[in-house]
């Protein structure tokens, strides 16, 4: 079976190298590019489905066209049936549906590439959903994964972007979040601990998690009905609806550390009582206390128009390449921020000053840690639903009004004063809380270490040669496996044939093989002149 998947997999995949190779010589076919991509995914299933809306979030490593194209991917699927429904509770809890609840829908209230929900009623009359995880969805997509890993690995070797794009720690980031999102326990866990956090909240409602019918494959909450955001008749209480949204995304980021990383409008809704309510906790990120911290810098440096602020902030964050020429950055920040000038005020976006900026430091070629992938993600998301709410919503004034109240709430000093005193007593608040420990590892080292230094001015050169060497080992296997694969398939005559009994499988595979061979011979002798 994973081998008829590899070959169905394998082939798209090589439908779509030689579209983009055509696109490289006809700029036309190139238009035409993103969309071949996006009905290739949807053809292969939920996996890929769920691939290319992750690889929409990322602004950091695709450019607009392809964001934009991926994002039309839908998550809505064919429900199963309702014997394989109530099959998965009885595995997952002990018991049938009509033991567990005093009412259970068969019909399921909505169906996802990975879930579908029912409607049921608790013994006790209180009305919940049950999320139940499609049978043999977890097992489909570690196949499927563990092949599209193999893929980008070959396509790393044989594309300079995909390796500039360090295409298999995407995959491989992508198929751990995939695992977190289809693990129901795990985000039962993430429910309660938001559900708790702001339990007490004129402004937010998390329904929370039944704790004793909450299993890996099935999760049972509290049901609540609500308006949609983009209805009309919410258009009077847009102001307060935003106000709401952003003090929880700030409570989230500063205050707790954690925060929902998926606030797309399809996730929330508004009560009849004016709370928003959020729901599908199963992607969610995290922040220690120094991107805490550093996110705090950034925004305050935002609101305060301070490029040189902003840059060190960037650099803190760790949106800048280490080493990068702090002062050139704050140039180029500053750059950035005339030309927003000419923008409205309601259009400027916090998240893709981030991104400039990251790209003006290097990351345009490299990808993102991890935990700022998803901060970047959930920014974009968050500002997009924001103007959901509030199409007239000016983010530098929104962002302006909280910083103040940030600081206080989270240093313990008071806000106010002019705007020449904000970074002054930014830093010595955080200066004032690092000063003993950094004092105290100032002194650990200068006593174990003598201030020794040690140079080593040929490691980079060395590591350079040393990294050419194993691209070239890399690709001799390459080239090894595909001269073994192309044997086989001559040898086994699979697939159609050209020029007489030849196999068209192994002639491609004997020609890539030729074309890889003489490229690496190549390169062997420009080193040997060099």
């Amino acid at each position: 079976m994973i081998i008829l998947r590899a070959l169905q997999i394998g082939f798209v995949a090589f439908g779509l190298l030689i579209a983009a190779v055509w696109a490289r010589v006809r700029p036309q076919a190139a238009l035409d590019l993103p969309v071949r991509v996006r009905r290739a995914l949807e053809r292969l299933g939920p996996t890929f489905v769920k691939l290319g809306q992750a690889l929409s979030q990322r602004r950091d490593l695709l450019s607009p066209v392809w964001t934009t194209e991926l994002s039309r991917l839908q998550s809505a699927a064919r429900p199963f049936s309702a014997e394989a429904a109530v099959a998965a509770i009885e595995a997952a809890l002990g018991q049938r549906p009509d033991v567990l609840f005093l009412d259970f829908d068969p019909a399921p209230l909505a169906a996802a590439s990975v879930a579908q929900v029912h409607q049921a009623r608790l013994q006790d009359g209180r009305a919940v959903v049950v999320k139940v995880l499609r049978p043999g969805v977890r097992s489909q997509i570690d196949r499927d994964m563990r092949i599209v890993v193999a893929v980008a690995w070959l396509g790393t070797v044989l594309i300079p972007f995909l390796r500039r794009r360090r295409a298999v720690l995407v995959a491989l980031e992508i198929w751990r979040n995939l695992r977190r999102e289809t693990d129901l326990e795990e985000e039962a866990r993430n429910i309660r601990r938001f559900a708790r956090a702001f339990q007490d909240s004129a402004t937010v409602f998390i329904p929370d998690v039944i704790e004793a019918l909450s299993a890996p494959t099935v999760l049972v909450q509290q049901m609540s009905h609500g308006r949609d955001i983009s209805d009309p008749a919410l258009a009077g209480k847009a102001q307060a609806l935003t106000r709401a949204f952003v003090n929880f995304y700030l409570e989230q980021f500063f205050r707790l550390g954690v925060f929902h990383a998926d606030p797309h409008p399809g996730n929330i809704f508004v009560l009849e009582d004016g709370r928003l309510c959020f729901h599908d906790f199963g992607a969610v990120g995290m922040l220690d206390w120094a991107s805490r911290r550093a996110l705090m810098a950034f925004v305050q440096a935002f609101a305060t128009q301070d490029p040189a602020w902003l840059a060190d902030a960037a650099g803190d964050l760790g949106l800048l390449t280490p080493g990068v020429d702090r002062t050139a950055i704050a140039r180029g920040v500053e750059a950035i921020l005339v030309e927003l000038e000419g923008i409205p005020l309601q259009a400027w976006s916090i998240a893709d000053l981030m991104l400039d900026i990251a790209r003006l430091g290097g990351r345009d070629a490299v990808m993102l840690p991890p935990h700022l992938a998803v901060l970047m993600r959930t920014v974009f998301t968050a500002e997009g639903t924001l103007r959901t709410l509030d199409p007239t919503l000016n983010v530098t004034q929104m962002f302006s009004e909280s910083a103040a109240q940030i600081l206080q709430s989270l240093e313990g000093s008071k806000s106010g004063g002019a705007h020449a005193f904000d970074r002054f007593r930014w830093e010595i608040a955080t200066a004032t809380r690092d000063l003993p420990q950094a004092a105290a590892r100032w002194l650990h080292d200068g006593r174990l270490k003598g201030g020794l230094a040690v140079r080593l001015p040929d490691a980079t050169a060395a590591a350079d040669r040393l990294g050419r060497a194993a691209d070239r080992i890399a690709l001799a296997l390459v080239v090894l496996g595909l001269y073994i694969a192309a044997s086989l398939l001559m040898q086994h005559s699979i697939g159609p044939r050209i020029l007489g009994n030849l196999p068209v499988l192994a002639a491609l595979g004997y020609g890539l093989a030729l074309w890889f061979t003489v490229r690496l011979v190549r390169s062997l002798d420009r080193t040997d002149r060099t």
